[in-house]
């Protein structure tokens, strides 16, 4: 039976809750909680809401004032416990044990059935005529990995690079569709179960939050999925819990301890038994032609649906064939993503502007009557370079045609012919650089334009600030767009040195900026002097050098300068550093400027720490490997030289594994400083706690 609200009149509620005793408040949060769960499952899932939003509400008023008379019976799973904990001062890496697999893509019905026959080859003789598949909306959202142990939530992680993502449990038990407990009976729960899904913005949610963010006057939310995605990652939860996120979730990762399913649908409906939310849309199909109607069925709705989808997943459903066609790469070759054409629509391009980057590439700008594609209200959109915006032949006043490329980033497509095109005016690139008026220079190896003043160009400067403090950078905590914009407006910093010069007197006079925040700005830039080398090599935007690549020469080099002195030959020499890569390292290191600012920044304090030299490779290397092969190491707080990129490949390089979260199945907790709450859950499970230089002690083979 339907659990009904006491009474429809909220000032009646404490009435009617006065007249309860303890027994009697314990049968009805027992009856409240799981009743409130199934209506959110069946409000974000099914979209088929059994009760009005006011019924919603008076269920919920009752339960927390219930709870508030009866603290002592309040249950783990109850929704008024989505606010979750205190804000975390980082987000940790979260390791899959198994990892999540990027999928290949389709964009026609010709590259699905190509797929059917790559199934079918390599299932030789087993292949049916008609393979079984499932077919699943392609959400656009967060990709994201949840973990329980005996039924309780313990672990919740992004998809990261597939291996190692954030942890983000903090904000994901804020999300009211993920169970904090799975549902049903506790002796069929697996004894570790990780799903796999997507956390997402439903349409109407999104656009609710974004008036009430206007009215109080913050900026709306561009999209959906880049909405998600910050949220997911706010340090503080307070903040996730005032979102309205849900989930679905698409696949096991591991399920330890039941049968195994033999079928991905049968996944699919443990999921659903177990409390967890899967998309009710999801279909089985026999045969690729049936798929081929299913996805072209979806299409067709796509913008009648609750939430934003790009495509379909297309996967093997039997299990036992999943792994007989096992992956290639990064990908499995069971599974597919089906990609939707992008939307299209017509709008008038009102005048181009141009727009310098962090490296001086002038990209041509379309400034666009706002137009609605794709549920994202489209103003500007990008012409790439000259060479395109000659090719398009577009006029200032052409409708034109524009989309949202991959379903994220606006581009113009063509201009609708007319009459009155021809006697429009064209858009003329300019010669100088519309930020510090230096002549521009065509890049002779790319279709790019570029303004060379690197160093002085404010449009440059302030890219080149933005980029510096960066999470993936030298992570300078308060060092924000608007913040970066006055900086360097305001002459303060004409070089990305200069924001270790900065004092309180000079921050407190800046806009929006008291005195505590000119502390804890000037704190987060003495604190980032000691980031580990390859943090600090990613910060210095090295043309072509990224995150991976500066790992990559961090690794092997050590020393900034031993990088500084190496040849193009020795850099080609260094896995994944190619000759273009390692032509832009040798020129960058090669100009004064840069070497002199360089300079000045060590000069200030940044260390640029070396990393320890590895151990010589000997014959006895491997005696290290069954001391650590299977041992699972958690790794938390700051070290010393290692960053944890590379602790982790040193561990796995030797048999071991690193997760993401303590519990009694771990064997090392790998300790820096600020360890934080992950030190008192190993201290408290008895788990071994070690420092970088136990750690190093365990990964150095021993003296025969």
């Amino acid at each position: 039976m339907p659990v009904r609200p006491l009474t429809t009149n909220p000032s009646g509620l404490f009435a009617a809750l006065a007249s309860l005793d303890d027994e009697s408040a314990r049968e009805r949060l027992a009856a409240l909680v799981p009743e409130l769960i199934r209506h959110n499952r069946l409000y974000h899932e099914t979209d088929a809401a059994e009760i009005d939003d006011r019924t919603y509400d008076m269920l919920y008023r009752e339960l927390e004032l219930l709870e508030s008379r009866f603290p002592e019976h309040i249950r783990d799973d109850s929704p008024t416990r989505r606010v979750g904990g205190a804000p975390v001062s980082h987000l940790e890496p979260f390791a899959h044990r198994v990892p999540m697999l990027s999928l290949s893509n389709a964009f026609s019905d010709d590259e699905l059935r190509d797929f059917d026959t790559r199934v079918k080859r390599f299932l030789g003789d087993d292949a049916p005529e008609d393979v079984a598949y499932v077919v699943e909306p392609k959400l656009d959202g967060l990709a994201a990995e949840l973990v329980y142990e005996e039924g309780a939530l313990v672990g919740a992680g992004t998809r990261g690079d597939g291996l190692v993502g954030e942890d983000v449990l903090h904000n994901v038990v804020t999300i009211r569709d993920i169970p904090r407990t799975l549902a049903g009976d506790t002796s069929g729960f697996p004894s570790r179960l990780s799903v796999r899904g997507e956390i997402f913005y439903p349409l109407a949610g999104f656009a609710a939050m974004n008036q009430r963010r206007v009215a109080e006057g913050s900026k709306a939310f561009e999209n959906p999925r880049n909405a998600a995605a910050g949220t997911v990652r706010q340090l503080d939860p307070a903040v996730a819990a005032q979102r309205p996120l849900t989930f679905f979730a698409h696949s096991f990762g591991e399920a330890e301890g039941v049968e195994p399913a033999p079928t991905h649908w049968e996944q699919l409906e443990r999921i659903a038994q177990w409390g967890l939310p899967a998309n009710p849309l999801n279909r089985r199909a026999n045969g690729i032609e049936e798929v081929i109607r299913l996805i072209e069925e979806l299409g067709g709705n796509r913008h009648d649906l609750a939430y934003e989808i790009d495509g379909a997943v297309v996967k093997v459903d039997d299990v036992d064939k999943q792994a007989t066609l096992g992956a290639v790469t990064r990908s499995p070759r069971w599974a597919i993503a089906f990609k939707f054409p992008p939307p299209q629509v017509t709008t008038t391009l009102q005048h181009v502007g141009f727009q310098v980057g962090r490296t001086g590439a002038i990209t041509p700008v379309a400034h666009l009557e706002p137009a609605r594609v794709g549920g994202v209200t489209v103003s500007r959109a990008t012409l790439h370079n000259q060479d395109q915006l000659v090719l398009l032949d577009i006029r200032i006043g052409d409708q034109v045609v524009i989309e949202r490329a991959g379903d994220v980033i606006p581009r113009v497509v063509r201009a609708v012919p007319d009459d009155g095109h021809d006697a429009r005016p064209k858009p003329v690139f300019p010669e100088a650089c519309p930020e510090c008026a230096t002549p521009l220079l065509k890049d002779p190896e790319q279709a790019v334009i570029r303004c060379p003043n690197q160093l002085s160009c404010p449009a440059q400067l302030r890219a080149a600030v933005r980029h510096f403090a960066s999470r993936r950078a030298m992570d300078i905590d308060g060092l924000g767009a608007k913040l970066v914009d006055q900086l360097v407006d305001r002459g303060m910093v004409k070089r990305v040195s200069d924001l270790f010069t900065l004092t309180r007197s000079q921050l407190t006079n800046l806009e929006r900026m008291g005195g505590k925040s000119a502390d804890n700005l000037l704190q987060a830039l003495d604190v980032s002097k000691e980031r580990p080398l390859n943090r600090c090599l990613t910060a210095l935007g090295i043309p072509e050098v990224g995150e991976s690549t500066a790992r990559d020469l961090a690794n092997h080099f050590r020393d900034i300068d031993a990088l500084m002195a190496a040849s193009t030959e020795e850099l080609v020499a260094v896995h994944g550093i190619g000759e273009v890569v390692a032509e832009h390292v040798v020129k960058y290191f090669a100009d004064g400027r840069f070497r002199a600012e360089l300079a000045r920044l060590r000069q200030l304090g940044v260390q640029f720490p070396a990393l320890p030299p590895l151990p010589e490779a000997s014959d006895d290397a491997e005696d290290a490997a069954p001391l650590l092969t299977g041992k699972t190491f958690v790794i938390t707080g700051t070290l010393p030289t290692l960053d944890r990129a590379e602790a982790k490949s040193r561990i796995l390089a030797v048999g071991g594994k690193v997760t993401g979260s303590v519990s009694s199945k771990t064997d090392f907790l790998v300790a820096g400083e600020k360890a934080g709450s992950k030190l008192s859950k190993a201290q408290e499970l008895g788990v071994a706690v070690i420092d970088e230089a136990g750690l190093l002690a365990l990964l150095t083979p021993p003296t025969p």
